[in-house]
């Protein structure tokens, strides 16, 4: 994983800070805790098995956009035949890499989530601030599920013995920061069609 954001000391954290919309939502979310000195591109999900075939998968969604580019110039009927295709074959390997690993019930968690970070209820007091986590998000209903190393700014004790914890995303590669973002703005447009 790659870094795209190295952020200033935890301290300059303020709740009142808005540098992303937020949303309040149901997602689902896998947490493991970095012990102290683990590298911060460390694969805590277990994906290395997969990587060369991930990278084969980017390399082909790449020829295809660069391919559909020159195309549209000549055929636009046909370039958004290809595209909706092509969309639907990444929604195809979405749902099957789900199945492949489905959530349980117990990690669909009401979040409030933006593009810099997130903050989740715990159960039990097992974070502290200054803690290093490994986040895999499932976002509903298109099953993307961005990663990032995240550490924690604040922990608010609640009545039942649990907690409420803040994050700050700390290391996202760029598509997983636009794949929040456009879930983002899709829950905005689904909450607007409500209304």
């Amino acid at each position: 994983m790659q870094p795209s954001n190295t952020p200033s000391e935890p301290a300059d954290y303020s709740p009142d800070r808005r540098d992303f919309f937020r949303i309040e939502d149901r997602i689902g979310l896998e947490i493991r805790k970095l012990a102290p000195g683990t590298p911060l591109d460390t694969d805590a999900f277990d994906g290395d098995h997969l990587e060369s075939l991930k990278a084969e998968f980017r390399r082909l969604d790449q020829d295809v956009k660069s391919q559909l580019a020159s195309l549209a110039e000549k055929d636009r009927l046909l370039t958004g035949l290809i595209k909706s295709l092509n969309g639907k074959l990444d929604t195809l390997a979405r749902i099957m890499a789900f199945e492949q690993n489905p959530l349980q019930p117990e990690d669909w968690q009401d979040v409030t989530l933006s593009e810099g970070g997130l903050s989740f209820s715990s159960s039990t007091p097992a974070w502290q601030p200054g803690d290093w986590l490994a986040v895999r998000m499932t976002l509903p209903p298109e099953l993307f599920q961005p990663q990032a190393i995240a550490q924690v700014l604040e922990v608010h004790p609640d009545s039942s013995g649990g907690a409420r914890v803040h994050t700050e995303f700390t290391r996202i590669d760029d598509s997983d920061r636009q794949q929040i973002a456009r879930h983002v703005m899709r829950w905005q447009i689904r909450q607007r069609q409500k209304e």
